[in-house]
């Protein structure tokens, strides 16, 4: 049997007759009547009382396979609305990743503008580091990622978000701050806090020191970027963190920009998920906003 089968059966034992139930399903009568033949056959018994005529009452197998068809078609109805729900976005859910700095600076204002577009759809968020969340993404932990460098798994694509600075930053109080301009030679004898993350913006750094001949002083490694913030801004070192990441703390002037000669590395942001084509409808919406951005 199959679910066009039961709906005429249904429509028959409501309609109380092949007739009227053949126009509640958009059928001829001859179909629905031979519908229910064959549901008889396949059954093995009478689904309807006949020796009435004109009369469809439902036998005791009858009744039975109504009860049982009307919770099946019930079903396929919720499943239908669910998918039509999904695919217009009234509900649905995105899961998220994103690196520490993404996921404080940038991943906050990415949600705000989807919500209020799609505000029934659920979002969860996770932070891992950039390597961990392409992992992730492989093992559908996660939908979406935002890490800071393209990865070389070919099952992965990327998407560019935003682009970011990589700037040194010192307290107000500083020497450093107080000069225009910094050569890079003057670095060599101050004390830097660095971020343990073994990332793209670390490597440049280490390289562009190790280019000049300038000895890089790292004291303190801290792996939390909020935690280096505030010790840059107890003049305990100084340090490069992404431009986002410390744009509130220079306009209160609770951290200064040093400009130097020498070093500049624009780091991307990229929107990371798996290389297929059977993207969640509220994914695919989130990854589209986000690249319109």
């Amino acid at each position: 049997m199959d679910l066009m089968q039961l709906e005429m059966f249904v429509a028959t034992a409501e309609a109380r007759g092949p007739k009227r139930a053949a126009e509640r399903v958009f059928r001829t009568q001859p179909a629905v009547s031979m519908a229910l033949a064959k549901l008889e056959v396949e059954i093995g018994a009478p689904l309807f009382d006949r020796s009435n005529r004109g009369a469809y009452i439902l036998t005791a197998s009858g009744e039975l396979l109504y009860a049982k068809a009307k919770r099946l078609l019930g079903l396929r109805d919720e499943a239908l609305s669910e998918i039509r729900e999904l695919h217009s976005l009234e509900q649905g859910r995105v899961r998220i990743g994103a690196n520490e700095s993404a996921g404080v600076y940038l991943l906050p204002r990415l949600i705000e503008v989807f919500r209020k577009k799609h505000p029934r759809v659920r979002i969860e968020v996770t932070r891992q580091n950039s390597m961990q969340l392409i992992h992730d993404i492989r093992e559908h932990i996660v939908d979406l990622a935002l890490i800071s460098f393209t990865p070389e798994e070919k099952d992965v694509e990327t998407l560019p978000v935003m682009n970011d600075e990589l700037i040194l930053v010192a307290s107000p109080g500083h020497a450093l701050a107080k000069k225009r301009k910094v050569k890079f030679a003057e670095l060599g004898n101050e004390e830097f806090i660095a971020h343990t993350v073994a990332s793209p913006s670390r490597l440049k750094v280490i390289e562009a020191f190790r280019a000049s001949n300038t000895p890089l002083n790292i004291v303190m490694e801290v792996a939390m970027i909020e935690t280096i913030k505030k010790l840059i801004a107890m003049n305990l070192g100084i340090g490069f963190i992404p431009e986002m990441c410390v744009q509130e703390e220079i306009r209160r002037r609770e951290l200064a920009r040093i400009a130097f000669d020498g070093f500049q590395y624009q780091r991307t942001l990229w929107l990371a998920r798996r290389r297929t084509d059977s993207h969640s409808h509220a994914a695919n919406a989130f990854a589209k906003m986000a690249f319109s951005k």
